[in-house]
């Protein structure tokens, strides 16, 4: 199954309409200094944004499969988009009555999420231009 995501120009501005999967609509835009109205997060920025509610979400999936108390997490991610190779800087934190182990596991699980292994194993870009 593959996933979509369509974008639409918003005439005169930098802004972009993304529809995701026919069910989910959001906006991207530049920042004033790129001539947009700085009104959305940038497309590059939400590279970052994914991966943090992946890693997020990874984590509170496994702990609640197996019943453990975990009560709240957060990820922070520091993409840096200039440096090349690019990086990717991520910070987990976690709260509940957690064993050690359970610790160390949930941080293995965190490095295995989705996006990330995506972007690590490699991604092949195939496109097309059509005029209307």
């Amino acid at each position: 199954m593959s996933l979509r995501a369509r974008s639409e120009s918003v005439a005169g501005t930098l802004k972009q309409r993304v529809l995701v999967d026919g069910r989910h609509v959001l906006e991207t835009d530049e920042p004033v200094e790129a001539g947009g109205d700085g009104s959305a997060p940038a497309p590059h920025e939400l590279l970052p944004a994914a991966i943090a509610a992946c890693v997020s979400t990874t984590v509170v999936m496994y702990a609640r499969t197996r019943d453990w108390p975990l009560e709240a997490v957060s990820c922070d991610v520091e993409y840096d988009h200039r440096s090349t190779p690019r990086t990717v800087d991520i910070s987990l934190e976690i709260d509940g009555d957690l064993t050690a182990d359970q610790v160390e596991r949930l941080e293995r699980v965190a490095a295995s999420c989705p996006v990330r292994r995506s972007i690590e194993s490699g991604i092949e870009f195939r496109e097309t231009v059509t005029q209307r």
